[in-house]
């Protein structure tokens, strides 16, 4: 390949190529149209055959070519040196600070919160004040009342209009229970434990247990029953969202009675 016929396609190459990285980012290697991997011998011919190509006598009366050739000048200058080089693919290795464009952050007005009642609030209905205490509101404590109604079932939610200067905005409530040391709460349906004795787990009847309302309420108990046996007293759970009440699931527990005699010889 002869040395006219290199340059040619070289700068063919080249030309394209530092126009497209010179837009992205101004490099002195992308100035030559090179990567970082190029020897000294192909930084000197791609500066002779771009200064040739830029040089301001053959292109009269352009300012981009006298911009060029000053960009291909500090480009030779700085990489044809080893040291001033490799003091610069020092910087090129440095990290680099990006800063990020501001966000516009949208103010948050909306609060939830868990709101915890005992059992018979949800039967009997209850009212609750609120209170607010936004560090952004400079008006100071936000207080609101939330009315609950009789036969509220749990999980029910609740939305309070707030007022300014976060008008707009709403506190979102949601009805919980709050543990109970008879009751464990299993959505709308209570589960409870009674104890029998062995008795009348053999013989069957009716035993008596207080609900949540304070009413005695008869459960049934079969002839035989197993312990961990499940009763069903059907509506006597906590109310349901569409009408109605759950039920009451009763687990049946008792001792085995065990006699120990002494054995006969």
């Amino acid at each position: 390949m002869s040395k006219s016929l290199y340059f040619r396609r070289f700068s063919g190459v080249f030309y394209g190529t530092a126009v497209k990285l010179q837009r992205a980012e101004k490099n002195h290697y992308a100035t030559l149209g090179l990567d970082r991997r190029c020897t000294l011998a192909q930084i000197r011919a791609a500066y002779r055959v771009l200064a040739k190509q830029h040089h301001p006598d053959l292109n009269p009366n352009s300012p981009a070519a006298v911009q060029r050739t000053q960009e291909l000048n500090a480009a030779h200058e700085i990489l044809s040196d080893p040291e001033r080089r490799a003091a610069y693919d020092r910087e090129l290795d440095a990290p680099k600070k990006t800063f990020a464009p501001a966000r516009s952050f949208k103010i948050q007005r909306n609060i939830p919160q868990d709101v915890h009642l005992r059992l018979d609030d949800f039967l009997r209905g209850t009212t609750r004040e609120v209170r607010v205490n936004d560090p952004a509101n400079s008006n100071g404590m936000e207080i609101y009342e939330l009315v609950i109604p009789p036969d509220t079932a749990p999980g029910t939610r609740f939305r309070l209009p707030r007022n300014e200067p976060f008008a707009g905005g709403l506190v979102q409530l949601r009805v919980k229970a709050l543990p109970n040391f008879r009751f464990k709460v299993r959505g709308s349906d209570l589960r409870c434990d009674l104890k029998i004795n062995s008795k009348r787990a053999v013989q069957g009847g009716v035993e008596m247990i207080r609900g949540i309302s304070g009413a005695m309420l008869r459960v049934p108990i079969p002839r035989g029953v197993e312990r961990g046996a499940i009763v069903r007293v059907p509506g006597e759970g906590l109310p349901k969202s569409r009408g109605g009440r759950g039920d009451l699931l009763v687990r049946i527990t008792y001792r085995v009675e065990i006699r120990i005699t002494r054995a006969r010889k």
